[in-house]
């Protein structure tokens, strides 16, 4: 096993130029409770004034991002479904991916036998087997959204962007990360977006190809770009970015592969980072064309 700290010694250096912001929503963006707070409502205002834009990456399907885009002030791409689906500002689908149907079928097996729910996400459909699944009616709540109840999933597994595992056995969820990713490798990106949700994408459906593709929105390289999350389908996209945070509450394996750790959900530690880490490495307008001081990295 890779030593977290050897890991986390071994990054670049962080970027000293900031031109976009790619965030993660829940753990990060968004509080415990789902809410944004003030303080990064105000941080996105500072960001956009100051000509970097913020565009988000989420497991969510669409309708439970876009329910945010309104308080948050923000009118950019956007990727869903772990980064598989990537938005255009007007909501129309910018780039799709899905999943094999064959490694569905696989993926459902596995989690059937270890009496997972599934739930398969395709477009802006969200397909569930077992209604009284116990994170239905919170995920209901938390994305604005009903899902569409089939009695099976056998005619269902063409164009599948997503397949979630939802589960309160959070351990069992941790060993069907390791063991569907074995059984997928190649064929899907596997990863858990929560102690309670594993998320299986395509297999280049993560968030480090989000970035990429927004990065390239925008003509700019991956290293001119800062990404924050919490959690390991978030790893892609640090491991990418010229400017990697991670969450306070964030393992020390996420941890090993951000620049800096900021202050968690339930403290500000998004707006915190933004304040702190993000604006400071903006290109001023004028000619005071100074390098920031550094801040602490974590682990120094």
């Amino acid at each position: 096993m890779v030593n977290e700290n050897a890991r986390q010694a071994a990054l670049p250096p962080p970027a000293s130029r900031i031109k976009l912001v790619v965030s993660d929503m829940d753990g990060t963006l968004l509080t415990p409770e789902k809410q944004v707070t003030h303080h990064s409502i105000a941080a996105i205002k500072a960001l956009k004034e100051a000509g970097v834009p913020v565009c988000l990456v989420s497991s969510r399907p669409p309708n439970g991002m876009e329910m945010y885009f309104e308080v948050l002030g923000i009118d950019t791409p956007y990727g869903a479904l772990n980064g598989g689906t990537i938005f255009n500002a007007d909501r129309t689908i910018r780039s799709q991916l899905s999943l094999d149907p064959e490694a569905v079928q696989e993926a459902l097996d596995m989690l059937k036998v270890h009496h997972i729910d599934a739930w398969l996400f395709r477009g802006h459909e969200w397909l569930v087997e077992n209604e009284t699944g116990a994170y239905v009616e919170p995920e209901k709540r938390a994305i604005h959204m009903q899902p569409h109840i089939v009695s099976s999933f056998a005619g269902s597994l063409n164009g599948i962007g997503k397949i979630t595992g939802s589960s309160a056995d959070y351990e069992a969820l941790e060993r069907q990360e390791l063991e569907i990713g074995s059984l997928l490798e190649g064929r899907a990106s596997v990863a858990r977006s929560s102690s309670w949700f594993l998320d299986i994408t395509p297999s280049d459906a993560n968030k480090g190809h989000a970035l990429r593709q927004l990065a390239a929105f925008y003509g700019i390289s991956p290293s001119e770009v800062a990404c924050i999350g919490d959690m390991n389908n978030d790893i892609p996209m640090l491991k990418l970015a010229g400017l990697a945070i991670a969450m306070g509450q964030a393992t020390d394996h996420v941890r090993s592969h951000a620049h800096f750790v900021t202050d968690s959900n339930d403290h500000d530690g998004w707006a915190k980072a933004m304040e702190q880490l993000v604006l400071p490495r903006v290109e001023k307008p004028t000619s005071d064309k100074t390098a920031p001081e550094a801040t602490t990295p974590h682990g120094a």
